[in-house]
């Protein structure tokens, strides 16, 4: 087989983004040495990998504790009525991203679903009174989009980002908390 044959470049790929998923925040070189490549073949892999959008970007996974905040989730169900094409432009234009950040919370994930839910946000708010005005922001921001919205707060975080909370050995009982 080539040595730069496109199946072998996507294995190369696979075993790069293993590695990056584990921990993105290890150094290049331990990257390639993991995967048996040089640290130059790790780094342009990498390169080709972001400039291709298929790595978004990285973030660090924070205890809400240690930054004063809690987290939630909030589960969409939108009516079933033809959706209004200026609702679809502000979901991808991520609108709702700005108005959060101006109430001081924090979208961390969002999803279309298909399911009983139509969509699903995960963010952090400092409390539950402003977890509950963000629901309602939301609410008024897509009138007439949506047919309910289910607010649930995080409790106990057990694996976040594929990372299993370090700190779930002090965590009170799932039952206490």
């Amino acid at each position: 087989m080539a040595k730069n044959s496109k199946k072998q470049i996507e294995e190369d790929e696979i075993k790069v983004i293993a590695e990056l998923q584990k921990n993105s925040n290890e150094n290049i070189g331990t990257i390639a040495k993991k995967c048996g490549f040089s640290r130059q073949k790790a780094w342009r892999i990498i390169k080709r990998l972001e400039e291709g959008k298929t790595i978004w970007g990285y973030r660090a996974i924070v205890s809400n504790e240690k930054v004063n905040m809690h987290g939630y989730v909030l589960l969409v169900k939108g009516n079933r009525l033809p959706i209004d094409n200026s609702f679809e432009k502000d979901i991808a234009e991520r609108k709702i991203d700005k108005i959060a950040a101006e109430m001081g919370v924090t979208v961390e994930n969002s999803y279309w679903l298909h399911g009983n839910y139509d969509g699903m946000l995960c963010f952090s708010a400092k409390d539950l009174r402003q977890a509950k005005r963000f629901q309602e922001v939301y609410l008024n921001t897509f009138n007439g989009n949506i047919a309910e919205l289910n607010l649930l707060e995080k409790m106990v975080i057990v694996k976040e980002g594929g990372f299993v909370n370090p700190n779930i050995k002090k965590t009170k009982s799932l039952l206490e908390a």
